[in-house]
């Protein structure tokens, strides 16, 4: 038995030489989040990408975020722990099928959620995370349909909260609907005091019970700054590492899904483990690459965001 990797240090010492950023989403495990140099949700990750001078780019996240990175990198080492690492809501919106859906639509202006492939994106006017979706969507001019993919659920509350009628692709994420009502109703009877804060990826059958609706990054800003002390957290529990160490005197209560479980995991984040982000930056693989082309296309739509979200 060889002696145990300190994968902490040996991490610190392959970013310095490799002069790599470890950018990690909230969903992350806590060992990874707190390895990482930024952690963010989408929106934050994206303008990290865009802004950093590092030569490697290691994004502990998901497949579609590390392909923002590339096509906003087109010259760096991207790299990303486990490829399998995919999105349920990307795999959901296959290219081909989009595009079909895009043509019976012509005349729509697309607004493609950024948990898309790099593939949509180029088929995209625009890309929104969950935290400037109702931002962008109000910055499309009065006149112009809108066609917005993929995920429906996020879809409707931005309908609500912008006025905008709008073609909805009909995907969903197997994280944040599989949500239950049902058990989110019980778990308030037990806990009075608790406001519940939730993902608009939710259903609306749940997201009715909420007292505040956010992006990740917005549930993380809100939970700090309110005067409750108790909160019933309606999204992917990585969030609640982040919640506690924020404010460790607050109590966070994960909502739980209908499968039975007592907590909801993403099971495509959780692939990413220490030992993969070690091993990834020891062997400088796997790497994200992108064909030329699909990075030139997909790249406007999302320096549009990145403008509009200013």
């Amino acid at each position: 038995m060889g002696a145990e990797v300190d994968y902490e240090r040996e991490i610190q010492e392959l970013k310095r030489n490799l002069n790599a950023v470890i950018l990690a989403h909230y969903y992350q495990e806590s060992e990874i989040q707190d390895v990482a140099d930024f952690v963010g949700d989408s929106l934050a990750l994206a303008q990290a990408a865009a802004k950093t001078k590092a030569d490697v780019i290691v994004f502990c996240g998901v497949h579609f975020m590390a392909e923002t990175a590339k096509i906003l990198n087109p010259g760096k080492l991207v790299l990303l722990p486990d490829l399998k690492a995919g999105c349920s809501l990307s795999d959901r919106c296959p290219p081909v099928a989009f595009r079909a859906f895009k043509e019976k639509h012509p005349d729509h202006f697309v607004v493609s959620y950024v948990n898309s492939s790099a593939a949509v994106k180029a088929m995209s006017d625009v890309i929104c995370t969950s935290s400037n979706a109702v931002k962008i969507v109000n910055q499309i001019p009065k006149d112009r349909r809108i066609l917005f993919a993929p995920d429906q659920h996020l879809g409707r509350y931005v309908m609500k909260q912008t006025g905008r009628d709008m073609v909805l692709w009909p995907g969903s994420c197997i994280v944040h609907e599989i949500f239950s009502e049902k058990r989110l109703v019980q778990l308030k009877v037990q806990h009075p005091e608790a406001e519940v804060v939730a993902h608009p990826e939710c259903e609306e059958a749940v997201l009715r019970h909420a007292d505040y609706i956010g992006s990740t990054k917005g549930l993380l800003d809100h939970v700090l700054k309110s005067p409750k002390r108790e909160f019933i957290v309606v999204t992917e529990a990585g969030i609640l590492h982040q919640m506690k160490r924020g404010a460790p005197e607050k109590t966070f209560i994960p909502a739980p899904p209908d499968n039975g479980c007592s907590c909801n995991e993403c099971p495509y984040m959780r692939l990413n483990t220490m030992e993969k982000l070690y091993r990834c930056m020891k062997d400088k693989t796997p790497e994200l690459t992108l064909p030329a082309d699909l990075q030139a296309a997909a790249l406007a739509p999302l320096q549009r965001m990145l403008e509009w979200s200013q």
